[in-house]
């Protein structure tokens, strides 16, 4: 009996604690979801305030966007409206240069020379007049005329890089391409027809050259391509190359250091010869040193240099130059493209006086010139304008004779 009373307390008292211990864990778990509870409304809370606070700032957002999109109209109608100006007063400014009296950038030298002259149109007749022109003068140049202004300009198409050179043979109707600032083939088009003509370079024809040219400084000129190659860091070569036979007849150094640039806003001209009715010129700085651009006279022939001019036009902010009846027009421009002047002339016969010497613009168009090519034969100059081939018909008059 007494074993059966033990068994019986003790099992109460098992139950007792058993009791106790999961109520304790009932207490403790509901405690624990009540926590989470309170947790998850905070965050909910949370939640739906910065779901508020998103949507205000969205609707803010919308509106800047609304208010930035009408000021972009309104700024896009104004700078319209700008560019419609501008360009007025570009063709304003086109007929006022047209019609304003050119003027020189003459020296000392000049100005007792324009006096000379007009002392010997008072003092004689016409005829006596020439005569005494032709006595006073020993001309390097036979030819007479001088540019007054720029006629029209014709864009004709877009082809490479920004940088290149394109000419036409005075002597036939040949147009050929010089793409970059070097390489060791140019293009040949049969004429300035077939060249605005096709797409792209198609049906043109390569010349692979024997030597690579260097810069946008070459020259066509009866029957010869005329280019400047550098063999080494000091030699600059001038190549006399038949582009009928497709050999080199000749090769002559230059007086021209290699670092040297003719100008100072087209580093890659080494050197430039241009063509004229008088022959072939070699526009240069014999040094870096040098602040001014040098005219030398070549005999297309031998490539002998026959004289050397310092033409007192600087070498600063000029962009590229060319040759007119013994008259180096020098074209300058600005870092930051702008329009494209003649600033600078120098004559090799000293025949152009102040009032003569042209005071030109070119209509701005895209970039600055990498090139500027003469042809006598047409009276026109072919540039290369950030990739667009343009042409510029001139209007030209006699020297000394207003």
């Amino acid at each position: 009996m007494k074993p059966l009373l033990v068994l019986l307390v003790s099992t109460a008292w098992t139950l007792t604690g058993a009791q106790y211990y999961y109520q304790g864990l009932m207490d403790y778990l509901e405690n624990r979801l009540l926590a989470i509870e309170d947790r998850m409304q905070f965050w909910h809370d949370q939640s739906h305030r910065y779901h508020t606070e998103l949507q205000d700032f969205k609707k803010l957002t919308a509106e800047a966007v609304d208010g930035l999109r009408n000021e972009h109209s309104v700024l896009l109608k104004d700078l319209e409206g700008a560019a419609v100006r501008v360009d007025r007063v570009e063709r304003e400014m086109d007929y006022v240069e047209t019609q304003t009296s050119p003027r020189a950038c003459a020296n000392k030298a000049d100005k007792v020379l324009e006096q000379g002259a007009w002392g010997l149109e008072e003092s004689r007749g016409e005829e006596e007049e020439e005569e005494d022109w032709e006595e006073l003068y020993s001309r390097v140049s036979d030819c007479v005329e001088i540019i007054s202004a720029i006629r029209s300009v014709k864009i004709l198409k877009r082809v490479g890089s920004p940088k290149g050179m394109w000419t036409r043979d005075p002597r036939s109707s040949k147009v050929y391409i010089f793409n970059g600032t070097s390489g060791d083939s140019i293009i040949q088009f049969n004429s300035v027809r077939d060249f605005s003509g096709s797409p792209g370079v198609t049906s043109s024809r390569q010349i692979r050259l024997p030597s690579d040219w260097s810069g946008p400084g070459s020259a066509v000129y009866n029957g010869y391509l005329y280019y400047i190659q550098q063999d080494t860091d000091t030699d600059v070569q001038v190549v006399k190359y038949d582009l009928l036979s497709g050999s080199v007849t000749d090769i002559a150094m230059l007086p021209v250091e290699s670092h040297a640039i003719v100008y100072s806003l087209n580093p890659e001209t080494v050197a430039d010869l241009a063509a004229d009715d008088e022959g072939l010129w070699l526009l240069y700085a014999a040094s870096d040193s040098e602040p001014n651009i040098n005219l030398a006279k070549m005999d297309p022939a031998t490539l002998d240099i026959e004289q050397i001019w310092d033409t007192r036009c600087p070498r600063e902010n000029a962009e590229a130059a060319f040759v007119v009846c013994g008259t180096v027009y020098v074209v300058y421009n600005t870092r930051l493209a702008s329009r494209s002047r003649v600033q600078c002339v120098f004559d090799v016969n000293d025949m152009v006086i102040s009032e003569e010497a042209p005071l030109l613009y070119f209509p701005r168009r895209y970039g600055s010139h990498a090139s500027l090519k003469y042809n006598p034969e047409e009276k026109q100059l072919y540039g290369w304008d950030d990739g667009y081939q343009i042409i510029y018909r001139l209007t030209m008059k006699r020297k000394l004779l207003v």
